[in-house]
């Protein structure tokens, strides 16, 4: 049987031959690329290592750094991996583990073993690879150096013991190994559609479950406890946001000062923003429904504008077409939208120009995805550049759209404070909006609809399946509605 990740029989089996694929895109981008010796060159990664909670001998749960696990597919943490670029032999190198391990970690493995595991065609322990490097006449190493442009950290850099007797580039790889995530095989597509059709049917999974009196982090335990007892989905790709209510417009909610704690009541609006993760591929969806069941008439014509933002953009992406026009046709439906609930008064394109888009949306239409929630390729060189204009400044990508890019629509409107207090008091926003009418939505929440999406060599493919319409949400959530119970209810006492 060829190697896979798996987590049971019901999960998908997920070949090695992925990541050799993986390997076999990068080295033919290097190849071409002038800058690379002939011979003697190798990629150089170092993977993810055990992170302590602070200074304690407990660890976080590991996950793998996310360029060596789109090289090697790789569990265990300590390890590094190189690639001969001129012929293509893959390296796998093991930290050497004391015997006593296996007392607490279960039977050590052999370097055979995960030669197998892995299918790649040597490995050598940690502290042979200078050795085994030198035997191999490497001239040139190639690490991995550059700039995150969502987070502005860098990757990490492989370091050894040893390394300083070898010439290290470390400006080559990087451009070239993100350009190479950004475009998803076919491989990784059906890894994704996996964590995205699991993390679906968790979402529905929740909004069936759902009632006042819920408790927020209620919500998350179920969505976390579908992903991973029928996904197989250990992770998640972020921390779960479970806004009700005022919390809603919160775009981050659930952080450690605000750990989706708050009681659901009767009339709020929810928005649930999760994805599960398998194989260290992610998902990222963001469903919006009536606690109760039932939207409100303002309700209604808030996630209905949303809603109708989302679908014109899934009509109109395909190869050819600009990010950031999309995100505009997004802001321009939303905008119209709310002209037409009494919100806001004139032209829209005028208020496009004024940013009165980015009041009631305050992000960008969404992301690439991958390995990464949000993933790699955003502003590479060669890219367009990151907008800088209002309404567009807040944008992950300004790129022209490909097949075989995976990324997020997400759409919404939010009513937060402190940007409508700043837009009523510039008189180049305030003369659009409507006071009276902005009152009935203050301390209201806010809608978002967020799917994944694959671009494909005609147009889309929408990943995500979810309830989207109000029609469809309402009749979702009255099945079997009057006989939820809570879980604080469903709890045995011990006498």
């Amino acid at each position: 049987m060829e190697p896979c990740y798996v987590r049971g029989e019901h999960t998908l089996r997920v070949p090695m031959t992925l990541f050799q694929g993986n390997r076999e895109r990068l080295l033919n981008r290097l190849r071409k690329n002038s800058d690379v010796p002939t011979k003697g060159a190798f990629v150089m990664l170092q993977g993810g290592v055990d992170v302590p909670f602070n200074d304690t001998d407990i660890d976080w749960p590991f996950r793998q750094e996310s360029y060596f696990q789109w090289c090697f597919g790789v569990e265990e943490p300590g390890c590094y991996g190189c690639i001969d670029i001129t012929s293509g032999t893959s390296i796998l190198f093991f930290p050497r583990l004391p015997a006593e391990y296996a007392v607490w970690q279960g039977k050590l493995h052999s370097l055979e073993d995960f030669k197998k595991r892995y299918a790649v065609d040597e490995t050598y322990y940690t502290d042979q690879i200078a050795q085994v490097l030198s035997d191999k006449q490497a001239a040139l190493l190639l690490t991995l150096y550059g700039r995150n442009t969502d987070s502005g950290n860098t990757a990490r850099e492989a370091v050894f013991d040893g390394i300083g007797q070898f010439q290290v580039d470390n400006n080559l790889l990087f451009p070239e190994i993100a350009e190479c995530r950004v475009i998803k095989s076919s491989q990784e597509i059906e890894v994704l559609r996996y964590v995205v059709k699991i993390s679906s049917e968790a979402h529905k999974a929740v909004m069936r479950a759902v009632k006042p009196g819920l408790m927020e982090y209620q919500g998350e335990s179920a969505f976390l406890h579908y992903a991973y007892s029928v996904g197989g989905c250990r992770n998640v790709s972020y921390t779960c946001i479970c806004g009700s209510g005022h919390n809603a417009s919160i775009l981050h909610y659930g952080h450690a000062g605000v750990p989706n704690n708050r009681l659901i009541q009767d009339g709020d609006i929810c928005l649930f923003d999760m994805g599960a993760n398998y194989c260290g591929y992610a998902a990222d969806i963001t469903c919006s429904f009536p606690a109760n069941g039932k939207f409100t008439e303002d309700q209604k014509m808030i996630y209905n504008a949303v809603l109708d933002a989302c679908n014109a953009v899934l009509q109109s992406v395909k190869p050819g077409v600009s990010w950031v026009d999309m995100h505009l046709l997004s802001n321009k439906v939303l905008l119209t939208s709310l002209k037409k609930g009494g919100l806001l008064i004139g032209d829209v394109d005028d208020m496009i120009k004024a940013g009165l888009g980015e009041v009631f949306q305050p992000h960008g239409l969404g992301h690439l995805m991958g390995l990464d929630v949000h993933d790699v390729g955003g502003y590479l060189p060669g890219c367009p550049e990151r907008p800088v204009a209002p309404g567009i400044r807040k944008l992950r990508t300004a790129r022209t759209l490909s097949a075989g890019m995976v990324l997020t629509v997400e759409p919404g409107c939010y009513f937060i404070d402190c940007l409508l207090d700043a837009a009523l008091a510039n008189p180049e926003q305030s003369k659009f909006i409507v006071p009276e009418r902005l009152r009935d939505f203050r301390g209201w929440g806010g809608v978002r609809i967020e799917d994944d999406i694959l671009i494909t060599e005609s147009g889309v493919e929408n990943m995500t399946c979810v309830p989207r319409t109000v029609e469809e949400i309402e009749a979702w959530m009255a099945v079997g509605r009057d006989q939820i119970k809570l879980p604080q209810e469903r709890r045995r006492t011990v006498e």
